[in-house]
């Protein structure tokens, strides 16, 4: 004798408002794209693609939603301390969503790296992150009580990590070690910011070819993962996606990258 179950996936969350950092190009504007796919108003953070923060915002306002472009250096403190601020009163509305992406990749190893290229990269990929998190939290919508008494988390950060905090190298030393942190700080923000925002990570692998790679090059490095590709945006996008729906995920890393950090 069976007894058939029956199973509701419970209320989903309709995200109203996003901040994302980087978002002029690269896989930033993709993740901006995705979010006004979504009906997500955007507040798009560049640093100095002026014009090509122009033409991602023009993008996203013809699917429907509102963009504002928001001119920040994050490694400037004072700029950085001021962006949740202008994002919320840009877009008129508090924000649900957080797309921490932007980030200075630079090489530097054991005997290379300087005080200048420690707080680049610290800068960049740690401070800024975790500063935008604290004010986000600050203004972020309670989450919500189930009918069946569970809470329900009603505002999300996504943070952009590297698969190479799941397989270190010697290289790109003070970048990892800034990334390395971010991961840490998405797991104890997880922690410390439930039930009312949910924290998790992306770590990409070889997903958009660099100025100093050549065709070849990229082709190679994505080749050699388990499943012989990397990823594409719009891999990264349904991770992003994926990250927003999944109300009991926090906490977590999804490294999209075909296997790299293995």
């Amino acid at each position: 004798m069976t007894q058939d179950t029956k199973t509701t996936a419970g209320p989903s969350v309709d995200y109203s408002a996003a901040l994302v950092t980087g978002a002029a190009r690269r896989l930033g504007r993709e993740m901006a794209l995705g979010l006004a796919r979504r009906g997500i108003n955007i507040a798009l953070h560049y640093n100095s693609n002026a014009a090509e923060a122009d033409v991602t915002a023009e993008d996203i306002r013809a699917l429907g939603v509102t963009c504002v472009t928001l001119q920040a250096n994050l490694l400037d403190e004072d700029e950085t301390q001021g962006l949740i601020g202008r994002a919320r009163d840009g877009l008129g509305q508090d924000l649900d969503v957080l797309i921490n992406s932007a980030s200075v990749f630079k090489y530097d190893s054991i005997t290379s790296a300087s005080k200048a290229s420690w707080d680049m990269n610290l800068d960049s990929n740690l401070r800024a992150p975790f500063v935008l998190s604290q004010q986000f939290a600050e203004q972020a919508p309670r989450a919500s009580k189930q009918p069946d008494g569970e809470m329900c988390a009603n505002a999300c950060i996504v943070n952009m990590i590297d698969q190479r905090v799941r397989k270190l190298t010697k290289e790109y030393m003070t970048y990892t070690i800034g990334k390395m942190g971010l991961w840490a700080f998405t797991q104890t923000s997880a922690r410390a910011l439930g039930p009312h925002v949910r924290v998790n990570g992306i770590g990409p692998g070889s997903t958009m070819q660099g100025a100093e790679q050549s065709d070849e090059q990229f082709r190679e490095h994505r080749q050699g993962a388990p499943l012989q590709r990397g990823a594409n945006p719009e891999d990264i996008v349904q991770g992003m996606n994926f990250l927003l729906d999944a109300r009991a995920f926090t906490g977590q890393l999804l490294c999209i990258d075909g296997g790299m950090h293995l």
